[in-house]
């Protein structure tokens, strides 16, 4: 039986907001009405999208490294895409229907590797 794509979206939320939570003097607030995370007060580096303007994926949108965009569409198109507003800055869009958590995370630490200043980066490799 699958659960409701509400109950997605909510158990995604949760683990996302962990991990992202989970990285050196990050904070989270809604950002055009999606819930954003920031390294401190700014810059953002990942957002959270559900059915946004009706495009029917759940996903996050996140900074992403010179590259990794079109090397990651071009390699799995199912479960990556370039994002709107965000994409053109090479951003990475990672649809979390059926996700690999492992590599989310991974993607998610590399999102906060591509914004964090140095000091933030050295807390965090020194984990």
């Amino acid at each position: 039986m699958t659960r409701p794509a509400a109950s997605r979206a909510v158990t995604a939320l949760a683990r996302v907001r962990k991990i992202c939570l989970a990285l050196p003097e990050t904070s989270e607030r809604l950002s055009h009405g999606a819930p954003t995370f920031f390294v401190g007060s700014k810059p953002t580096f990942l957002m959270f999208a559900e059915n946004h303007h009706g495009d029917g994926r759940l996903a996050i949108w996140c900074a992403a490294p010179d590259g990794a965009q079109e090397a990651l569409v071009a390699a799995d198109p199912e479960r990556f895409f370039r994002p709107p507003y965000v994409g053109y800055r090479g951003w990475i869009g990672v649809r979390l229907e059926r996700p690999d958590w492992k590599l989310v995370e991974g993607i998610i630490e590399d999102a906060y590797r591509r914004v964090a200043p140095p000091k933030f980066i050295a807390l965090l490799d020194a984990r």
